[in-house]
């Protein structure tokens, strides 16, 4: 299952909604203003970095990019994917939670 989260972790509860009933497996990507749950040095850090054991957490590069951030931002562990593989990991999961 891959779940896609696009709100920052500051302004919802989306990302720690999906992190606690998100399945072992399951795949995660942060998009748009989700992006800043994937960031170092963030109150978020610990918590998606230890949620790293159980999900594969991806982060679109183009939007860190357009947010004026470069990969070295991005919490070690964590696949950034371009457009393509957006719509690959979209492709190849049955089943996608949005959360919003």
């Amino acid at each position: 299952m891959l779940h896609t989260v696009n709100k920052s972790p500051y302004e919802t509860n989306s990302l720690s909604s999906c992190l606690r009933l998100a399945r072992k497996g399951h795949t995660i990507l942060l998009f748009e203003n989700g992006i800043y749950g994937a960031l170092k040095g963030t109150c978020f850090e610990n918590v998606v970095t230890d949620a790293l054991n159980k999900y594969q957490i991806c982060v679109l590069m183009p939007d860190i990019e357009a947010r004026g951030m470069r990969v070295d931002n991005v919490i070690t562990g964590i696949k950034t994917v371009d457009y393509a593989e957006f719509v690959d990991l979209v492709a190849s999961n049955s089943t996608v939670q949005a959360w919003l």
